[in-house]
């Protein structure tokens, strides 16, 4: 154990210990998304109490709880992930049955949001356990947090979208037309392909935000137009995990009309006559379409 969480470990176990931790219970457990010291002391004490911890990817996990001074024999892992999440349920809830206590645990962050987990959680909660979920560190409301958004129409979570260019075309074009703030998620290898799609949206801001909570943690807000040309200027820009928040649309181009009538009439006039004319039927922002149409002009 890092001397550093001896007195973190300490303090879990004098805040949480006389706490209510009842058997045959899933404790569903967040675990930091980068920085260790993100770890809560109830989720501390928990992960030191139950019989058994499941969780994404046995061998990350192990690292994670010997850093906190909690090694587990192997026994005690079980892995739960995208893959066998249907069928490694059932151990789980034969060990619940048992009156055992069960963790689980995602790579990073709240799980069963975009990680594993959500159907463990409806398998044991049909079967009758209880599930008891310890809140902590999400990338959502991480990067929300930090986005400075001042619009008052919530946001909507979208996570990854389709690694087929098609596809996250059409996912994009459906977003202009949603005026909520977006989150998304994305890995380093596909950033570029997302900033060129999202170029659609012209001047709509974009928050995006790179190795959270990391020692090389980056926040920047710009349009989605500028994306690509941000992430080029610098190497370093391209690695590490993304989370993108798009603002909340103006209300004069929340409709997402105008984009749809663009659709129709630029294969068949003049960019700027398109424009002119999606703006008048739409009522909505020339320069904004005129934006858009480059944009569709250059996937196209």
């Amino acid at each position: 154990m890092s001397a550093s969480f001896a007195n973190a470990l300490a303090a879990a176990h004098e805040a949480a210990g006389a706490q209510n931790h009842p058997a045959s219970t899933l404790y569903v457990v967040a675990t930091p998304i980068g920085n260790l010291a993100d770890i809560s002391l109830r989720a501390l004490h928990v992960l030191s109490k139950v019989d058994v911890v499941a969780c994404e990817d046995t061998r990350h996990t192990q690292q994670l709880l010997r850093a906190y001074g909690l090694d587990r024999p192997g026994s005690q892992l079980l892995a739960v992930h995208q893959h066998n999440e249907a069928e490694a349920a059932h151990n789980v809830l034969e060990r619940l049955g048992q009156g055992q206590r069960v963790a689980y645990v995602s790579d990073a962050g709240t799980p069963a949001i975009s990680d594993p987990g959500a159907r463990l959680v409806a398998a044991v909660r049909q079967a009758g356990f209880r599930v008891m979920p310890l809140p902590g560190a999400s990338s959502v409301t991480t990067a929300l947090s930090a986005a400075g958004m001042t619009g008052d129409g919530g946001f909507v979570f979208a996570g990854f979208l389709s690694s087929k260019a098609t596809e996250r075309q059409l996912a994009v074009q459906k977003l202009a037309q949603e005026s909520r703030a977006v989150v998304l998620l994305e890995a380093p290898h596909r950033i570029e392909a997302l900033a060129q799609a999202l170029a659609l949206l012209g001047p709509r801001r974009v928050t995006l935000g790179r190795e959270l909570t990391k020692q090389f943690e980056q926040i920047e807000t710009l349009p989605a137009q500028d994306l690509s040309a941000w992430l080029a200027e610098k190497p370093e820009r391209l690695r590490g995990e993304f989370v993108l928040v798009l603002h909340d649309a103006p209300v004069d181009d929340a409709t997402g009309e105008g984009l749809r009538v663009l659709q129709l009439l630029l294969p068949e006039l003049p960019l700027k006559t398109a424009v002119k004319l999606a703006a008048e039927i739409s009522g909505e922002s020339k320069n904004t379409l005129y934006d858009q149409a480059l944009a569709l002009k250059k996937s196209s």
